[in-house]
């Protein structure tokens, strides 16, 4: 079971903090009126963080999900097997810990690499250690990676904005939910690309909606904005079509938890609509997101599973953990994410560069492709 540890020696916009061994994860329900990071001692307590959103956002979800199986296998103890024994239990464990969260592309497509390395290691290895061995550092890797994917997301971001938006001296830019430090495990996404348009002195103000029910825009976004001391205002999930008809939107950005092979994209709920009224009011809707979040098995977003979340989460405050505001016996639809249909998104901001249209349809499959090409060069 996950143990609580409210020690002051961590940055508190560092979600996930690990060593060999160990792994703490932000208890981000707590935030921001308070700090406390839980600790992680193997894959059942990842799988229950994950769920009960203590970590959250697509990217961290992968990585908290991989480093609470690294945790528990470098302290295993007296494993008795042989190498596949070894593989079998870490791909079980790996089963498990996706039927955490469903929607979100990152952990499966983590899973899926992880699995890969563990087979490998154990057509190689005649020891069950070799294989636990191989999978932790697979797994820090993946941590690894994940910070210098979002930090170019960031800069691709901001070139692409400052080179295609009239009047980018001097940008306002509307986001939702969280998708910065705290959803991943460093710098953001589509909060990513704000502070890197922050760095270079041509954000004019960052808008943030509340994000209902469980008011991740508010509790973290906002919390991370000031944090940063980056100009920012905090603004009802309701306000966001006002605001856009006075003119005080240049761009939308938001991250992803899946996108499919069209360029559909499933987002914390909330995001469908702002896609709308950003298309009505004339303002680009930008998505961005790492590789990972594409799944080019899915050909459109009909085909992305959407979670439903408990009652509870509408029916009492703090996200279904204060208490009650709604009247007793009412039914309640909570469906934790929408789909986007690719004609609302101008671009998809990934660490490879700005995917965009040829006519008005999205090659992803093409772009990855000359990505990672490029990149085995």
């Amino acid at each position: 079971m996950a143990t609580e540890s409210h020690s002051k020696h961590h940055d508190s916009l560092q979600s996930i903090c690990y060593k060999r061994g160990s792994l703490q994860l932000l208890d981000q329900r707590k935030l921001p009126l308070e700090t406390l990071f839980l600790e992680i001692k193997g894959a059942d307590d990842g799988w229950h963080a994950i769920r009960d959103m203590v970590v959250r956002g697509a990217p961290a979800i992968a990585i908290a999900a991989a480093l609470s199986l690294a945790v528990e296998v470098s302290n295993l103890e007296g494993f008795i097997g042989t190498s596949d024994d070894a593989a079998s239990f870490l791909n079980s464990k790996l089963d498990y810990l996706i039927t955490s969260r469903p929607t979100a592309v990152n952990l499966s497509d983590a899973a899926t690499k992880l699995k890969a390395v563990i087979s490998n290691a154990a057509t190689s290895a005649f020891e069950a250690m070799s294989v636990f061995q191989a999978y932790v550092e697979a797994a820090e890797d993946m941590l690894k990676e994940d910070v210098a994917a979002n930090k170019a997301i960031g800069l691709d971001g901001a070139t692409f904005l400052r080179s295609h938006i009239k009047g980018s001296k001097s940008l306002s830019i509307l986001t939702h939910c969280n998708t910065g430090s705290l959803a991943t495990a460093g710098y953001g996404t589509a909060l990513g690309v704000i502070r890197a348009v922050h760095a270079e002195g041509i954000l004019l103000r960052a808008y943030c909606t509340e994000t209902r029910p469980f008011n991740q825009g508010s509790r973290l976004t906002a919390f991370e904005l000031v944090h940063d001391n980056i100009p920012a205002t905090l603004i009802a999930d309701s306000a966001a079509a006002a605001l856009m008809q006075a003119g005080r939107v240049d761009a939308v950005i938001v991250g992803a938890d899946r996108v499919a092979a069209n360029g559909d994209t499933a987002n914390k709920i909330g995001t469908y609509s702002l896609a709308l009224c950003a298309k009505h009011h004339g303002i680009p809707f930008f998505v961005a997101a790492p590789l990972t979040s594409i799944d080019l098995t899915l050909s459109s977003g009909q085909e992305i599973v959407i979670e439903e979340r408990s009652p509870k989460e509408l029916l009492y405050t703090r996200g279904g953990l204060g208490e009650q505001v709604a009247a007793s016996g009412i039914c309640v639809w909570n469906p934790a994410f929408d789909v986007t249909p690719a004609d609302l998104i101008a671009g998809i901001i990934t660490e490879k560069g700005v995917i965009t249209k040829t006519g008005n349809v999205f090659d992803i499959k093409d772009f990855i492709h000359n990505a990672t090409s490029h990149c085995c060069k």
